[in-house]
């Protein structure tokens, strides 16, 4: 048996990174709306801006997490440097 390594192409790598930022959008919306009845129920008389609210926040925080996950050079304080200019240790 060879010792190679499986290739992965660039569209499996995108399909695997869409479907982490599916299921974290799912669980981030799932949450605020959780936290908006809670909310609602035991605070603000059972109005609806609550779990509007706190629905859009969790969306908002989905979608924040999503866009550093596709384009890393948007997160605060990361550099993205061509491997040719990497210093080498000495």
């Amino acid at each position: 048996m060879s010792s190679s390594t499986a290739r992965v192409g660039s569209e499996n790598v995108v399909g695997k990174q869409f479907d982490r930022c599916f299921a974290d959008t799912i669980v981030k919306v799932g949450v605020g709306f959780s936290v908006g009845v809670v909310a609602s129920v035991l605070l603000f008389k059972r109005r609806q801006w609550p779990i509007m609210l706190s629905t859009g926040f969790g969306a908002g925080f989905a979608i924040n997490d999503c866009d550093r996950q596709f384009n890393p050079a948007r997160v605060p304080g990361t550099r993205i440097v061509h491997p040719d200019k990497i210093p080498q240790p000495q």
